[in-house]
């Protein structure tokens, strides 16, 4: 064979590979308008946001403290990187390597080629840019620039190795049924990230905030691939030593990365996946068991305990439920934390759980989809649409009430003063139960469906329609709570402030009270109701 043949035998799964990369991006772009804008407008933004950052940089040639933030950034990236496969799988096929294992190539082979067809793409070119000019901004001389250039490659090489490594050796934990709760739960880790980053931002933009930039740079500069950057400002200032021993630590991190992604791609293509055996043995021991297990003996009996168990076995299992409630928790949490690092400390702030939890009574049977056929079979009277929505409910309650607790105890404990404890807790138990009322009338007035597959919250057509019942269920629930807001406000403005604790009582006593009348007229409509219910929570 000559040497003109074997070096095309040699390059051409390399070749192959990133063809079959740019057909799978322009094969995706193709599938609907919709992708396509999602697409363009998502390279638009990464393509000014690199921008930006590299004129930044380049800006910031020359400061004191541009080399701890080049080396801050570069490790924001690959975190971000690693991060990528675990949420975002879904969004590039090549990622999942069991579409591969069939293929004549050898681990090492295939990681050579998968390699260079990961650097196809808007990533790998935005960390290129990114990358650059971080190098720009604290290179100083011939050899700050030479050493710059090797930087420049292994910063890109390490955060899609990383990427990859990882995608493989959870590949089969991103495809099962957790894999996907995990994607769902996606969005909630990435708005709390941005909030956090955004906060991260506005604190180093004060001028008391450069020590703990140059601490953070410290902490990062000997963690790959933040070392090569490092290693550019070291040669910049004359260490060479360190310099080299920065270059080599990134060469380690990016030989152990490869070295772990070809084990775990070794494993994923000779070992059997056993994960649906281990299923069925799981499912035939809990099947084998005796009596209830865990919650369930401590539920009531009869249809409450049942209705109990489904709506939180819902939350836990269905990943359209579990996204919706991960997004109260997390932000009925955040809000208080963001409100305070703002400046703005108020106690009143831990009211913000008690209106994301309450939340969660909305559109309850629209969150059985096409299921609820089943559950419309056991409603045939009012007392068992009472019975249905009042289980609903206090599943509902049986998550609300403790979190409203352990936020509102945190906020007066952190934020204070712990004598307006009372009032808003009390303010906090009232509007969850006015929610739970209003929430369960816009669940038989406006119910909408849910689709189970996508990323739409409401079927085509009931955008509005959901809403228009949200909105309108909080506006009614603000005035329900207006007599308990009107105590309040009225003992303070007559400097009765011995007297606030009595909000607590009052507030609880109100919530259930509103809470259990808004349920008792919610039930004959949703016995009227229920062929249009389950017309409009089936719906496709």
């Amino acid at each position: 064979m000559s040497a003109d043949a074997t070096a095309t035998t040699l390059s051409s799964p390399v070749s192959v590979f990133v063809r079959l990369k740019l057909t799978l991006l322009r094969n995706g772009v193709r599938q609907s308008p919709g992708r396509m804008v999602g697409y363009v407008a998502s390279t638009f933004m990464g393509l000014v946001v690199a921008g930006l950052a590299v004129v930044g940089l380049i800006a910031l040639r020359g400061t004191p403290h541009a080399g701890a933030l080049a080396v801050l950034l570069i490790g924001i990236l690959a975190l971000g990187w690693a991060a990528m496969p675990l949420f975002f799988s879904t969004g590039d096929e090549t990622l999942d390597p069991t579409r591969l294992v069939m293929l004549p190539l050898r681990p090492r082979p295939l990681i050579r080629v998968l390699l260079v067809a990961s650097l196809v793409g808007i990533g790998p070119v935005v960390t290129l840019a990114v990358a650059t000019g971080a190098v720009f901004a604290v290179a100083d001389g011939v050899g700050a620039a030479l050493v710059g250039v090797a930087a420049v490659v292994l910063v890109v090489l390490v955060c899609v190795a990383l990427a990859r490594a990882i995608a493989t050796a959870s590949v089969r934990l991103l495809t099962s049924r957790r894999g996907r709760d995990l994607a769902v739960l996606g969005g909630l880790f990435i708005a709390l990230g941005a909030q956090g980053f955004n906060l991260a931002v506005q604190r180093l933009g004060r001028p008391d905030s450069l020590p703990v930039l140059e601490s953070l740079g410290n902490a990062l500069r000997w963690i790959p691939p933040a070392s090569a950057i490092s290693a550019v400002d070291d040669a910049g200032h004359g260490a060479y030593g360190r310099a080299a021993a920065g270059l080599a630590l990134t060469v380690l991190a990016l030989a152990l990365l490869l070295w772990w992604w070809q084990r775990t791609l070794t494993t994923l293509m000779t070992s059997p996946d056993s994960s649906t055996l281990q299923a069925m043995k799981k499912d035939s021991a809990r099947r084998t068991s005796s009596g209830e297990r865990g919650l369930a003996r401590l539920l009531p009996q009869g249809r409450t305990g049942t209705v109990m168990l489904r709506t939180l076995r819902y939350a836990w299992r269905d990943p359209k439920s579990k996204m919706s409630w991960s997004m109260s928790l997390g932000f009925g949490l955040l809000m208080p934390v963001l409100w305070s690092v703002q400046g703005n400390r108020s106690i009143y702030t831990a009211l913000w759980a008690a209106g994301m939890l309450g939340s969660q009574m909305f559109n309850q049977f629209g969150q059985d989809t096409s299921a609820f056929w089943m559950v419309a079979q056991t409603i045939s009277t009012a007392r068992d649409a009472y019975e249905e929505l009042r289980a609903r409910a206090l599943a509902v309650a049986l998550v609300a009430v403790p979190y409203v607790t352990l936020v509102t105890v945190a906020a007066a404990a952190l934020m204070g003063p712990w004598s307006a404890f009372p009032e808003v807790y009390g303010l906090a138990l009232a509007l969850f139960g006015a929610l739970v009322a209003t929430g369960a009338m816009a669940s038989v007035l406006a119910p909408y469906s849910i689709p189970s597959e996508g990323k739409k919250n409401a079927a085509a057509g009931q955008g509005p329609l959901s809403w228009g019942g949200f909105f309108a269920g909080v506006l009614v629930a603000g005035g329900l709570i207006s007599p308990l807001l009107a105590l309040t406000i009225g003992l303070h403005m007559t400097d009765l402030h011995g007297l606030l604790w009595t909000v607590l009582p009052a507030g609880a006593v109100y919530g259930l009270c509103v809470a259990a009348l808004g349920l008792r007229l919610t039930a004959p409509r949703a016995a009227e109701r229920l062929p249009e219910i389950l017309a409009a929570v089936s719906k496709d």
